[in-house]
């Protein structure tokens, strides 16, 4: 997907929000129809129940980044719903939930960045996860080289992404990147996540 295509996606969620879109007439790709669900159709599944079983699955965690536009600096948010997809193409997976506030700005930038933690920087995931912060205060990053996106200083690894599609997926957009620019520098095990704890692979 090109440079149009993204903006068309990008468009296509902010339009879906109620969002301001630019002036210039964009061809938005066609969106799934929506509709609720009905009482009927509802599995009977505790929602306190759903994430405690689900809690039982540990998760790497990471943090999604994208940069400023204007005057306004970058943005990320502390994501555990990551996921290769494809190798050919090179694709990933993230997901958002649709009331985030971070999330707008990735789809405005049309990139992002896929910053997996690693042991020790549990106090990043708590900065990223909190809202109506400068969450960038303090920190040490560069730019990513394909998206300029910020890349954490100290991260075991890092995928640098360009946004190739966006389905929906319930109460949370289902994101997937086009992989640009990747590496692995190591240097710490990683930071995982499992029911409410983070801690790190045994030896």
């Amino acid at each position: 997907m090109g440079h149009a295509g993204m903006a068309a996606t990008a468009v296509r969620y902010l339009r879906s929000v109620g969002a301001a879109t630019a002036a210039a007439p964009v061809e938005a790709l066609p969106r799934p129809d929506l509709r609720a669900v009905g009482e009927d159709e509802r599995p009977p599944v505790d929602p306190g129940e759903f994430r405690d079983v689900l809690g039982h699955f540990a998760s790497g965690v990471t943090v999604i980044t994208c940069p400023g536009e204007g005057e306004e600096g970058p943005a990320g948010f502390a994501c555990q719903s990551f996921a290769s997809l494809s190798l050919d193409p090179p694709l990933v997976v993230f997901m958002v939930g649709r009331s985030s506030t971070t999330w707008p700005r990735i789809a405005r930038a049309g990139v992002f960045c896929v910053n997996v933690l690693g042991v020790g920087q549990e106090g990043l995931c708590r900065a990223f996860a909190a809202s109506g912060t400068d969450k960038f205060a303090g920190l040490t990053y560069d730019a990513a080289p394909a998206t300029r996106s910020p890349l954490l200083a100290g991260v075991p690894a890092w995928i640098d992404c360009v946004i190739h599609a966006v389905h929906t997926g319930g109460d949370h957009l289902i994101v997937v990147g086009r992989v640009r620019a990747l590496a692995a520098p190591g240097g710490r095990a990683p930071l995982l996540f499992h029911r409410g704890r983070f801690g790190r692979p045994a030896d």
